[in-house]
């Protein structure tokens, strides 16, 4: 082979090595620029990502939450926010209020022994009730049980009054109401399990739904943000009006339930009569003067108890 053509392969030779290093040069340059770029994409996403989880962190939960849900209220209530229940004859004159939370103990003593007397009177038209339902045990005692009782009695109330009444009864009963130490009404299993007692709330899925979903949580917020109205910081309470009304105790001594019943509706009876008068039908009691006394306890502003939309705080 002559120098000529050895030189010109060598040439040649370079050539190809110099084309390869440049062509490789070009796929590393390449490849950085890649690797810079997902190097800088994956800091923005964890920024992102963190910048996520920190917003996420300092949203509220829970009934801090339901607090700035949109507003869903039951049927059959009215007033501001819907926090009026108004249950009874709408031509009663009077309004009775009823203070109450369904983890107090208290509650479930008179509802257990004197509720029937209350919704016979609701029954006859003697007066309205308007419940307002606190939650402040939760507060006190720990858990929610108050509050998911409440928003299961905004979802029964929202099929019918009936409906609210009877729950009610039933979570206050001797069957299913709780210890308030323990919040037993904290799962909505529980509270299912009672309504299922009320033949409108057996099976509804409607209610179903608005208890497992907390429905009406929003409202319940409302509701209790009314602690303390009139005054009012226990449970159970009555009201006409201004007037806070007291019931008689019933004496400590050893009695069956039966007779722990009779002489708690005795003394529901002392204080309705004395303060609104006997009811229709019966005589007044000269002993214990209740018509007398009832007659000049309105006369002297006892009170005619609230009109529908009246302010409620």
């Amino acid at each position: 082979m002559s120098n000529r053509n050895n030189q010109a392969n060598k040439q040649a030779a370079r050539e190809r090595l110099r084309a390869e290093r440049e062509q490789q040069k070009k796929k590393e340059k390449v490849r950085r620029q890649l690797v810079v770029a997902g190097a800088v994409v994956g800091v923005l996403a964890i920024a992102g990502g963190i910048g996520y989880a920190v917003l996420k962190a300092n949203e509220p939960t829970g009934w801090e939450a339901a607090k700035e849900a949109k507003l869903v209220a039951p049927a059959h209530t009215q007033g501001e926010n819907g926090t009026e229940i108004l249950i009874g004859d709408k031509n009663a004159k009077e309004t009775l209020e009823v203070f109450e939370d369904v983890r107090c103990p208290a509650c479930a003593a008179f509802e257990q022994s004197t509720g029937p007397a209350l919704l016979k009177d609701i029954e006859d038209g003697r007066y309205k009730v308007r419940f307002t339902m606190y939650t402040f045990i939760d507060g006190m005692g720990g858990g929610e049980g108050s509050k998911k009782a409440l928003n299961a009695l905004g979802a029964a109330l929202n099929i019918s009054q009936d409906a609210f009444l009877k729950y009610k009864a039933a979570l206050y009963s001797a069957k299913y109401h709780p210890d308030e130490r323990e919040d037993v009404y904290g799962k909505n299993a529980e509270l299912l399990k009672v309504a299922a007692e009320v033949p409108a709330l057996k099976n509804n899925k409607a209610f179903e739904t608005a208890v497992e979903q907390g429905t009406y949580n929003r409202w319940v917020t409302e509701m209790t943000a009314l602690f303390g109205r009139k005054g009012v910081k226990g449970t159970p309470t009555f009201m006409h009006g201004d007037k806070k009304l007291v019931i008689p105790e019933v004496p400590q001594q050893q009695m069956t339930q039966e007779q722990y019943n009779q002489l708690a509706q005795a003394n529901f009876k002392k204080m309705i009569d004395k303060e609104f008068g006997p009811a229709k039908g019966t005589a007044p009691d000269a002993d214990k003067n209740g018509g007398k006394d009832g007659a000049k306890d309105k006369e002297s502003g006892g009170g005619k108890g609230i009109r529908e939309g009246e302010p409620t705080r």
